[in-house]
């Protein structure tokens, strides 16, 4: 009888990670990403603003 709590323990943990999944990939990845690219689009931007386009210069 003294396995029945664990067995319970194990299916809220088993539930608490699916849940935990499933908010890594369809909250925290696309954010992240959306973040990186935006982070390095604006670092782009800024050093282009301070150095000149890239390119032969005239």
């Amino acid at each position: 009888m003294g396995t029945a709590p664990e067995h319970t323990e194990a299916a809220v943990s088993k539930r608490e990670e699916s849940r935990l999944l499933v908010f890594l990939i369809v909250f925290l990845f696309p954010i992240l990403s959306v973040a990186v690219v935006g982070g390095y689009g604006f670092l782009v931007w800024i050093t282009q603003m301070i150095f000149g386009p890239p390119g032969p210069s005239h």
